[in-house]
């Protein structure tokens, strides 16, 4: 055992006055007992029980120890009852953690009902686009891209798809043009991420991914001769930020082109407050998950988040870019 179970033992043994008593109340043999407790005296080198035919009763070194001792019972039986009394009601509060844009446009506006629906729980919402340390940071849920998952001792949940689109303000296109190809946007202020080279990587393979079979045995049997070659570039411009969200803004704002989750755009490509640029062109989509630790014992505060986000992007698979 270790020393704090031989401590709580010893804070038996002086409340019942015998270590028989103690050990009945423990479920446990006097043998067991008497020997924990001169294990307990080794390590403190103290003698802290003076034993009698009739009991025991602590030495003045052992009433000084006992006292601390008593503390830790206490403490210790607090949280026990705790523990017992739990009934599985969600309470306490839940730390999310959730890439900036996701956050603002999609999870903070469905807050109010789960708030609603858990009156018992506050959450405390960190919105970050860095990669996330669940367990190390105490977090007890978050949600990013499915590439940023690199724990393999966390659990995932898919939310929802997030395609990309090109976009950009109609102020923009009526200053720089609308590029007719690929090729174009070499000639266009593109938004940067900054610090990701990997999401400043645009390629036009996508976009002839997004041709048909049809589209191009037409081409074919009209005799077209060009060699479709592939083309890839990382975008250039004059601004960058350091998150989705700022990029959305920049765009709102007609600095230039970005490519952007359709799922935070599809209202302006709808209202006409952006413009969907290369319409053909379709970067590979990604997940959005949610991670929580291992299923077992999870807290019903995470249990019953996790199910209602699920369940509230269910159908997001529904969304469109345009009307």
């Amino acid at each position: 055992m270790d020393i704090s179970t031989q401590m709580l033992i010893f804070a038996t043994v002086v409340e019942q006055g015998s270590i028989s008593a103690a050990a009945r109340s423990m479920g446990q043999t006097p043998s067991a007992v008497s020997k924990q407790i001169s294990l307990l005296e080794d390590h403190v080198h103290y003698r802290l029980l003076n034993r009698t035919r009739t009991g025991v009763s602590p030495t003045q070194e052992g009433k000084d120890f006992y006292e601390k001792c008593r503390a830790m019972a206490e403490k210790y039986k607090e949280a026990e009852a705790m523990i017992h009394n739990l009934d599985g009601t969600p309470r306490g509060k839940l730390r999310v953690a959730s890439t900036v844009a996701f956050g603002k446009s999609q999870l903070i506006p469905v807050l109010p009902q789960f708030l609603a629906e858990h009156k018992g729980v506050q959450v405390s919402l960190d919105l970050t686009d860095r990669e996330v340390d669940l367990q190390g940071e105490s977090f007890d849920v978050a949600i990013c891209f499915a590439e940023q998952h690199k724990n393999p001792d966390v659990v995932l949940r898919r939310i929802m798809p997030s395609q990309r689109v090109l976009c950009a303000a109609p102020s923009y296109v009526e200053r720089r043009g609308t590029p007719a190809a690929f090729a174009d946007l070499l000639g266009h202020n593109c938004l940067r991420v900054a610090g990701d080279s990997r999401r400043n990587h645009w390629s036009s393979t996508d976009t002839l991914a997004a041709q048909s079979v049809e589209a191009r045995a037409i081409e074919a049997r009209a005799g077209d001769a060009r060699t479709i070659e592939a083309q890839a570039f990382e975008a250039q411009g004059d601004f960058e930020g350091n998150s989705t969200d700022v990029l959305y803004q920049a765009t709102l704002a007609g600095i230039g082109i970005a490519r952007l989750p359709s799922y935070m755009v599809a209202k302006d490509l709808r209202s006409g407050a952006l413009v969907h640029i290369l319409p053909e062109y379709a970067p590979p989509s990604t997940d959005i998950v949610v991670m929580f630790a291992d299923r077992r014992n999870l807290a019903p505060k995470t249990r019953v988040f996790v199910d209602f986000i699920v369940r509230q992007f269910r159908d997001a698979q529904g969304y469109r870019t345009a009307s």
